[in-house]
């Protein structure tokens, strides 16, 4: 394993991606010598679970499907349990290169979130209509809040250091988008250092997205919503052995 991610846990949220995850977890453990691999099937009603224990990955069954941010806190608490450091998020659908973790485990050496950008200066993925005009707003706001340059504050690879990992363990949202946007909210005003690096995506492998064109002005609105919800809700504690740090 890469000395760099000693102590570090991948998170897969997985809802009905039998025809994806194993093939994921395989490039996982091929990139990524000796690392360990969750995979939260989030309510599945497919093979999931059976194709993730095939390529080799741990696998926690949730009882009913709580959204990627239910996941991750659930990923978030089995990594605490079990004594993990850093915990990457990594989608189930192939669009993540493993490849980039190494990059995103580094960068938690200053840093306590690390987001893997898409809109940074690699690869060729795009957005277009009122889903770029969301991202652009969000990321305006976002990187004020953060007090530094954010491009992509919906991207769901990501990398969370200890501190995070503590925070988001309790606090981690489950509402539509707060796995992404409330998410940073909370992590700036407990004080965390929030970084990105850019990286590249790839087409999904497999499944259904669960975005289409016909859902982009509700994404525009869902968006603005989940944003404000965000900015003002109280600030969460964030505890720091002894000390107790808020924003």
């Amino acid at each position: 394993m890469t000395t760099s991610l000693a102590g570090t846990l991948i998170v897969m949220p997985a809802l009905n991606e039998e025809a994806s995850v194993a093939a994921v977890v395989r490039e996982v453990h091929a990139k990524l010598p000796g690392v360990a691999v969750l995979v939260v099937n989030d309510g599945s009603t497919d093979n999931t679970t059976v194709e993730a224990r095939s390529a080799g990955a741990i696998v926690a069954e949730l009882p009913y499907n709580l959204g990627v941010g239910g996941a991750m806190r659930a990923g978030f608490k089995y990594a605490l349990a079990h004594g993990y450091r850093n915990v990457v998020q990594v989608d189930s659908d192939g669009q993540h290169d493993p490849s980039g973790v190494v990059r995103l485990v580094e960068e938690l050496q200053t840093s306590d979130l690390v987001l893997g950008a898409r809109f940074a200066g690699e690869g060729d993925y795009e957005v277009r209509g009122p889903r770029k005009w969301a991202m652009v707003v969000l990321s305006g706001v976002l990187s004020r809040v953060a007090r530094t340059r954010l491009t992509d504050t919906t991207s769901g690879f990501r990398a969370t250091g200890p501190r995070a990992v503590r925070l988001f363990a309790e606090h981690y949202p489950a509402e539509y988008l707060g796995d992404t946007i409330e998410s940073l909210v909370i992590a700036a005003r407990s004080g965390c250092v929030i970084r990105q690096v850019p990286v590249a995506m790839r087409p999904r492998a497999g499944g259904t997205p669960s975005h289409n064109p016909l859902k982009a002005a509700k994404y525009l609105a869902r968006a603005g919503l989940a944003l404000v919800f965000a900015l003002i809700r109280p600030p969460v504690a964030l505890h720091n052995g002894d000390e107790v740090v808020t924003a």
